[in-house]
């Protein structure tokens, strides 16, 4: 079997070359696709093939992508977390230079000079007084999300001398095995907010993190501090953070992400969203989406999917093998059991996993799977989707 993968975006070689030319046909002029691989390109609002089984994102924010509505037709989104961390990582530690050192006015203030020697000799001795910063070490760092990007910028802050606050209810094992022991693990976000000289967020951009800093967090930030958002725009209130700005109540902004408000505005310091545009976090980001998707397609394995639970079967090559996404309800698997035997067919295998509403299950079986089988599972009252590999 040959797989199709559109393209909605150009995606490092390096990772399409994880999808071997004999078993897919890959590029941005697919009619009918197995699969979807993308980068920045919003599906919001456009209309898919119903023969999509899957979309991989090549990076690790899913906000381009309407997540509820594939969930409901039982289509996995992949992501890479962590494929693009050490570049984020760097750009966060630059930001954080950036604002310690006020370097990006002194810059411009250096550009403008003009005159012999001596004269901007003594422009520069006159100027400088007015872009003096602040050193690292013994000051506070907060971190708001300690997954991959956060672990990271908080162990680097260590390391730079300063003392670090990590905030995150969520924080998963792995990630806090990761996490360097000097980092304090604190219980409330406005506790972070209040000893904080420097705050740096990483979460994602969902319903519950949209306007996560407004008025209230800046009311409970120092005077003195820096906020630096690296995650996305939307996920620091503009009209909040320009009123703490203007009100003196935050010292500095730096971010990824212009905005017509923030452009060229006094204490802000925007990037054209660099955080992972550098050549290895795009190749990292393009061989996980690949691998992802590959193993999906040809195995039924979910891995970094956020919104399928993670599932990996090994397989007999003399089995046949059945994927199922369905609704997380009673007796399902039960069914599907009932179903396989009636046709005849022993399982050899199973697998089912949940997460939240939706459940995924692979059914190992002796013998061929009859067409008839797969649509009358597929019609089941719950039943998203259903297919052989």
């Amino acid at each position: 079997m040959t797989f199709q993968i559109r393209t909605l975006n150009a995606i490092s070689p390096i990772g399409l070359g994880r999808l071997p030319a004999d078993r897919y046909r890959v590029g941005h002029d697919i009619d009918d696709p197995d699969a979807l691989l993308v980068r920045s390109a919003s599906l919001h609002g456009e209309m898919i093939p119903a023969s999509v089984l899957a979309v991989a994102r090549a990076g690790a924010g899913t906000n381009n992508i309407p997540i509820a509505e594939y969930s409901a037709r039982g289509i996995p989104v992949f992501n890479t977390p962590g494929a693009n961390a050490n570049a984020v990582k760097e750009l966060v530690v630059a930001g954080i230079f950036l604002a310690a050192r006020n370097i990006v006015d002194a810059a411009a203030f250096a550009h403008r000079l003009e005159g012999d020697h001596a004269t901007m000799d003594r422009l520069v001795e006159t100027g400088k007084k007015s872009y003096v910063g602040f050193e690292l070490p013994g000051r506070t760092l907060g971190v708001i999300g300690l997954g991959a990007i956060g672990v990271e910028v908080a162990n680097v802050a260590v390391s730079l001398g300063m003392k670090v606050l990590g905030y995150d209810p969520a924080v998963t094992v792995e990630h806090a095995w990761a996490l360097s022991s000097s980092v304090e693990h604190v219980r409330s976000l406005d506790q972070l907010l209040r000893r904080s000289d420097i705050v740096t967020v990483h979460v994602p951009l969902v319903d519950g993190t949209r306007g996560l800093i407004g008025a209230e967090e800046f009311a409970a930030m120092k005077t003195s501090a820096v906020l630096l958002n690296f995650a996305r725009g939307p996920i620091v209130d503009e009209p909040s953070l320009i009123a703490a700005l203007d009100g003196g109540q935050l010292r500095g902004y730096v971010c990824d992400f212009p905005t017509p408000l923030l452009n060229k505005r006094p204490h802000v310091v925007t990037l054209p969203h660099l955080g992972a545009s550098t050549k290895e976090a795009e190749e990292n980001c393009a061989v996980m989406a690949a691998d992802a998707l590959r193993a999906y397609l040809e195995e039924g394995t979910v891995r970094n999917s956020v919104n399928f639970p993670n599932a990996a079967l090994p397989r007999t090559e003399s089995r046949r093998r059945l994927a199922i996404a369905n609704a997380n309800v009673p007796n399902m698997v039960g069914q599907i059991s009932t179903m396989v035997g009636e046709a005849g067919l022993n399982i050899g295998d199973l697998l089912n996993s949940s997460r939240g509403e939706l459940a995924y299950t692979l059914v190992d079986v002796d013998g061929e799977i009859p067409d008839s089988l797969v649509a009358a599972i597929a019609a089941l009252d719950g039943v998203l989707s259903a297919r052989v590999i």
